[in-house]
């Protein structure tokens, strides 16, 4: 007897050629629609973080509409601050490069040294005396051979005498473009995404002067049971998410302070900004280590005569990134995540494949909340318990 009659077969591939052609269109549209969707998800992530701040605004007897620009306001201020201390660090690090740049190329040609003295001990050792006298006579044959025909070639040479030119060459050079059309020529190629970025602050300030507006009308659009799923389900996403961006700013806060201490006590040049840069690459999933090491292992070796605190900045770096990752992470943000890692590292080639860099900034927060929906949609459940770990 057949498992399965041809009208179950034939409905069984419909259903799989429908799910396929979803899937792919879904595809299509998040990489074709990328800006719109980033633009989006990252306004509803600022949303989320700002969100607690402005319920403590509003604990002080200050309407939402009120609460809300001060606190937008506030946040903007702190990055333009903190922008502004990060370029005056640029800008003066700029200025030193070529020096750091020499002293490391002198490093590296030293390095290169004595690895060829090195490899030329190595060889006496083991190569016996008469073949190494062997080998460099066989060498120096050709060359020998190519000085002769170089004597013979120019013994025969004739004086060549240039004829006059037919045609008078002439060297068309291309007028310099106006300033303003190599701005434009510059700034066109960033201009959709410039346009897109100037929405995200009316969009994060009307997701959180409206939100108990949009929540209310989105819930209104499901009725009994429904409601109650989607409403566990939005403050799952809320929670996930906020758990996931709050909890990795605290610890790169946190990092970033510590390496700055550790680097201005070992007397690391401009250990504010290598303390930054480190810290943040210490937050890339599965490669933050090696990562976080080179900013200030770089600014190590440009400091002359002092290769031990190379060894120390490698140590104490690696020190505070597993202590950071290991221990701290999984009682900040891992205990409210809780993903996998298989299911990070496929979210990662996903979305980083589609989107580029900011996918990979995105991807674990977006699967955060899709875990939250399937843990809160009982026909999902499976799907939750798949992301989780």
């Amino acid at each position: 007897m057949a498992l399965f009659s041809p009208p179950d077969l034939s409905s069984r591939f419909v259903s799989t050629a429908t799910s396929l052609i979803a899937i792919a269109t879904s595809v299509a549209l998040l990489y074709f629609g990328r800006d719109f969707f980033i633009t989006c998800i990252i306004s509803a992530l600022l949303a989320f973080i700002l969100d607690p701040a402005v319920v403590l605004v509003m604990k002080l007897r200050i309407p939402r509409g009120v609460g809300t620009p001060l606190v937008i306001g506030f946040a903007f201020a702190g990055l333009y601050f903190g922008a502004a201390l990060l370029w005056t660090q640029v800008a003066t690090l700029s200025e030193d490069l070529p020096t750091y740049a020499s002293r490391v190329n002198e490093l590296v040609d030293k390095t290169n040294t004595k690895l060829d003295d090195l490899e030329k001990q190595a060889i006496a050792l083991v190569v016996p005396r008469s073949l190494r006298e062997q080998d460099k006579q066989i060498q120096e044959k050709p060359q020998e051979a190519m000085r002769a025909r170089r004597k013979k070639a120019a013994s025969n040479t004739v004086a060549h005498v240039p004829e006059p030119a037919s045609v008078q060459e002439v060297t068309i050079r291309d007028e310099p473009k106006p300033i303003i059309s190599k701005i434009y020529g510059y700034a066109s190629s960033y201009f959709h995404v410039m346009i897109m970025a100037s929405f995200v602050p009316f969009l994060v300030y009307f997701l959180l002067s409206w939100r108990d507006q949009i929540a209310k009308r989105f819930l209104g659009l499901f009725k009994g049971e429904e409601r109650y799923v989607v409403e566990r389900a939005w403050v799952g996403i809320g929670d996930s998410t906020r758990a996931y961006v709050i909890g990795n700013f605290f610890l790169w806060l946190f990092l970033s302070s510590a390496s700055g201490i550790v680097f201005f006590f070992l007397g690391i040049p401009y250990w504010p900004l290598i303390g930054l840069v480190s810290a943040t690459l210490s937050l890339v999933p599965y490669v933050g280590l090696p990562l976080s090491i080179v900013p200030p292992l770089l600014a190590a070796l440009a400091i002359p005569n002092k290769f031990k605190i190379v060894f120390l900045v490698i140590i104490c770096t690696a020190a505070l990134h597993v202590v950071t990752m290991n221990f701290l992470y999984a009682k900040i943000v891992g205990r409210r995540v809780r993903l996998n890692p298989l299911a990070v590292t496929v979210a990662l080639m996903f979305w980083g494949s589609i989107w580029g860099g900011i996918g990979l900034i995105l991807a674990v927060p977006i699967t955060a909340a899709a875990k939250a929906v399937c843990d809160n949609v009982e026909s999902l459940n499976g799907y939750g318990r798949l992301l989780g770990d």
